[in-house]
């Protein structure tokens, strides 16, 4: 039987990475309340609301922040600019919580660390007992190398939207089930492609194909969890064969920016009268509305205007995105 390496210190490797992931994380929440508490002046017992903390907890952040010299007249950490997008997307869209991840340039490909931030922040969120409706795509696919394995109990997801049926290197409907089995969790999907060609072949799937209960479990959703195409990029919607090019155009004329489950959207969030939205085998964004966790995760360049939109089409509560991403929403509405 092969035996786990040791670090000089005697733990084993995984031990190691454990502890350096939880330091990161108690780094970034107390440099969090120090800027809460020194730049935006909020109390103590307001820091501990947003940070879903104890006020002693908040109290020692502070005192340790202090004494690593963290706080001078300005927080000096590399994290500032991250927490300072963070607080204004939160502020400015309404968000209970916005994470943003640090890009190595600002041309870099923002979804490695989009999918490293959100896999960790899945790692804390997900409970025994929840049931999580999940979308698909490249984001959400790469999330799942960093989302820590364990036993939930009684952990339900539901898939909201259909498959593909061509996979070239990966195939992200997969996303579903492979999310399910992290957490040792029930899967429960809608076994039909994304899109039919036809409304009435859309009702007969949901009525008399079992789906209806599917559908139904949407409405008792403890989270969704989403991600967003851009309506100029080539995303899965598009290489799956489901949008014609001619199809594409006609939606960027109506004002189209973006899809979420491969419902096609304006800036405003307003859903664009095209035929598409009618044949799209996914639930109601109406029904993820009810959810009372709604994690959006998404960035890219030319996905802003449709980040912009998805603020008001299924109003998240947790955006994760990247930094580059995040000033570029917040020059759009005219935020510094």
């Amino acid at each position: 039987m092969g035996r786990r390496r040791k670090t000089d210190e005697g733990r084993t490797e995984a031990e190691a990475t454990e502890q350096v992931v939880a330091e990161s994380r108690t780094d970034r929440l107390r440099v969090r309340a120090a800027w809460m508490y020194f730049v935006e002046q909020m109390t103590q017992n307001e820091i501990a609301d947003v940070l879903g903390v104890g006020r002693v907890t908040i109290v020692r952040m502070l005192a340790e922040a202090r004494s690593r010299n963290e706080v001078k007249i300005t927080i000096e950490s590399e994290l500032s600019e991250i927490v300072r997008l963070e607080r204004a997307l939160e502020r400015t869209f309404g968000l209970q919580q916005a994470l943003v991840a640090p890009l190595t340039a600002p041309n870099a490909d923002p979804i490695p660390a989009i999918s490293a931030k959100t896999g960790i922040f899945l790692s804390d969120t997900m409970k025994s007992g929840m049931r999580v409706g999940v979308g698909w795509g490249r984001t959400l696919f790469s999330s799942l190398p960093f989302i820590s394995a364990k036993s939930l109990a009684d952990f339900k997801v539901i898939s909201l939207l259909g498959g593909v049926g061509v996979a070239r290197r990966y195939n992200p409907a997969e996303f579903a089930w492979r999310f399910a089995q992290v957490f040792q969790g029930d899967g429960y999907l809608i076994p039909t492609p994304a899109v039919v060609d036809s409304v009435e072949t859309k009702i007969a799937l949901v009525e008399r194909c079992g789906l209806q209960e599917i559908f139904e479990m949407a409405d008792t959703l403890d989270a969704v969890l989403v991600s967003i195409g851009g309506i100029a990029s080539a995303t899965t919607f598009y290489r799956g064969g489901f949008l014609k090019e001619a199809e594409r155009e006609a939606l960027v004329s109506r004002g189209a920016v973006g899809d979420l489950l491969f419902h096609f959207f304006d800036r405003n969030g307003d859903l664009v009268d095209h035929p598409i939205n009618t044949l799209v085998m996914s639930v109601d964004v109406d029904r993820l509305r009810k959810a009372p966790i709604r994690i959006l995760t998404s960035g890219g360049e030319e996905k802003v205007e449709a980040l912009l939109g998805a603020m008001n089409l299924i109003a998240p509560t947790i955006l994760i995105t990247d930094e580059e991403s995040a000033r570029r929403m917040l020059e759009a509405v005219g935020e510094n």
